[in-house]
């Protein structure tokens, strides 16, 4: 598994793209109300807001993500980084940054690689 982490509009979809030479029909986009997660498709992509609904129903997104790690051997996982900046008041907000940041921890001990793009540019951690 590749894991690509980086801020909002930073290019990390384009960059993986373009590297692994895929195209859209090998993306799947995770959606903020639904706890889902297209393992046939090359990239996952968005991963913060699958880990957000998650947060709204009260599971642990990186126990369901555990449990289906098998499914993740030859994927590209890219998430947003939302440690970064203003912490939220609100206590939703607050718990999804922290999910986050777990499932990432989680993800980066069992990726092969961990890539931060920063304006489009690649930076391998890992």
């Amino acid at each position: 598994m590749i894991l690509i982490f980086g801020g909002a509009f930073q290019g990390k979809l384009e960059y993986i793209m373009e590297k692994h030479g895929l195209e859209e029909s090998q993306v799947f986009t995770c959606k903020s109300d639904k706890i889902e997660i297209d393992y046939s498709k090359k990239i996952i992509d968005n991963l913060e807001e699958f880990v957000y609904a998650c947060t709204n129903e009260g599971i642990e997104a990186k126990e369901i993500i555990l449990e289906s790690m098998d499914k993740l051997k030859d994927k590209i996982v890219i998430c947003d980084d939302i440690s970064q900046g203003v912490v939220s008041l609100d206590k939703t907000e607050r718990a999804w940054r922290e999910m986050v940041g777990r499932t990432m921890l989680m993800l980066g001990k069992e990726a092969e690689e961990v890539i931060r793009v920063f304006c489009g540019l690649p930076d391998k951690i890992k």
